[in-house]
């Protein structure tokens, strides 16, 4: 059995000997990044009672709420004149309107940015490579949100359909008292009345869709017959009416709840605002950010911890984070270092908490040609984290051969960890883990016409 470096895509397609990949190919991203629901295909016919005799004595995994796919998006919300597209123009790079007055931000804006890994910067110290290609999340700059913004309040239905495109949320509260800025809300700061202002439209958005939904079904529902498509839309109106009753009647985020998988595959399909995840972002003005004290961030902490128990809150100065972007690598490093006391830019902490809250992780292709990371999200195999590379990769997979980047750290080399026995294969059923070094044999035939 051969190793081939790297194919073209043209000679992929036409590959007939087994080959492995280091490296990403030279097409086009377009191309090459996309993700098979392979997986969730299988989930799906498992909750059916389609699933082997061979697995029927193993527990299901459990489903993610969201879309099954590794191109997600994360959005920044909250009322106007907060620091939304302050934040996003520093996390991203961007030069979106920052203004003083509401609205100043309406078409969404997007942005990228490199996710912070010292992973991969080891990596690429390690191979020397000459291309990197790390990680990257996709940010969205929405609107501010008002109260009544779910039944139209300041351009509401359409900065709500913003929202309902993007996968998770950072969610911006202004924790800073400044005269000078207005505050929509009888210009007085209260961030934990915000923030229930923001959570509330997004419920009341959830409750008038799911309303919707429900009579949809139970129009259907009153044909006669019992034909197939009757039954399965029968047990999705059990599962609307359940959502409807936990979001509309008991006031709670679906977020928060405990589904099941044949639920989280109907609720998935609705595309719920409160479906989403959600990062807790307290803007605070820059001299109470380098003292770490503010008088509203232990409230915003404490509302938080009592209604999403676990989402992360982080403190942050838009103000301050807009001076460090204006300066340059090494200027910002000599500013930091005069302030002293550990004083440091939030946004990487900012950055990869979104990332890991959108359930990505990343695997790593690496050689002198190209050190790269890949994004999957948790609970991918190996085939559909093939499949990411090259859709030929996931067709015809073979095996993964897997480094753990700990060993590689620790042994310094591939031939170390393979003369340590720590170079294992996995085959089909591999769930891939966050920081595998991966080299994948495939095996594609041509079939059928021309390709």
């Amino acid at each position: 059995m051969s190793k081939c470096p790297a194919l073209s895509a043209r000679r992929m397609m036409l590959a007939a000997p087994i080959c492995g990949v280091r490296t990403s190919l030279a097409t086009s991203s377009a191309t090459i990044r996309q993700f098979s629901t392979t997986a969730l295909v299988a989930a799906k016919k498992k909750a059916a009672g389609g699933g082997s005799k061979r697995n029927s004595g193993k527990d299901e995994p459990k489903l993610l709420l969201g879309r099954p796919s590794n191109n997600l998006k994360i959005g920044v919300v909250g009322l106007p004149n907060v620091g939304k597209s302050t934040a996003f123009n520093c996390i991203t790079s961007s030069n979106v309107l920052a203004a003083n007055y509401p609205f100043a931000t309406i078409d969404p804006t997007e942005g990228r940015v490199a996710v912070p890994d010292p992973r991969f910067d080891f990596l690429c110290d390690l191979y020397q490579p000459k291309s990197k290609a790390p990680a990257y999340l996709t940010c969205i700059d929405i609107a501010g949100l008002v109260r009544g913004a779910a039944s139209g309040a300041g351009l509401g239905n359409a900065f709500l359909a913003n929202i309902s495109a993007v996968d998770g949320l950072f969610h911006l509260t202004r924790c800073f008292v400044d005269d000078d800025i207005v505050h929509v809300e009888n210009n007085k700061v209260d961030p934990i009345r915000d923030l229930g202002i923001i959570h509330d439209e997004l419920r009341l958005k959830d409750a008038e869709n799911l309303t919707r939904r429900k009579a949809d079904l139970e129009k259907v529902m009153s044909r006669a017959g019992q034909t197939p498509e009757i039954k399965a839309k029968k047990d999705e109106l059990e599962v609307v009416k359940k959502v409807y009753d936990w979001v509309a009647e008991q006031e709670k985020d679906v977020r928060v709840g405990q589904w099941e998988n044949s639920e989280i595959e109907v609720i998935n399909t609705l595309q719920l605002l409160t479906a989403k995840p959600v990062i807790y972002l307290a803007n605070v003005s820059e001299d109470e950010y380098l003292e770490g004290n503010n008088r509203f961030l232990r409230d915003v902490q404490a509302w938080v911890g009592e209604n999403y128990a676990g989402d992360t809150v982080i403190p942050f100065s838009a103000g301050f984070e807009e001076k460090l972007s204006e300066l340059s690598s090494d200027e910002r490093a000599e500013y930091l270092s005069l302030l002293g006391d550990g004083a440091k830019s939030a946004l990487p902490e900012i950055i990869v908490s979104g990332y890991r809250n959108l359930n990505l992780i990343n695997f790593f292709t690496a050689g002198p040609g190209e050190v790269r990371a890949w994004t999957i999200r948790q609970g991918t195999k190996a085939p559909q984290a093939a499949g990411v590379i090259h859709t030929d990769f996931e067709r015809g997979f073979i095996t993964a051969e897997i480094m753990k980047l700990a060993d590689l750290q620790a042994l310094k080399s591939e031939a170390a960890v393979k003369a340590a026995g720590k170079y294992a294969q996995r085959g089909r059923d591999h769930i891939m883990e966050d920081g595998d070094v991966a080299y994948f044999k495939f095996n594609v035939t041509r079939s059928g016409g021309k390709k």
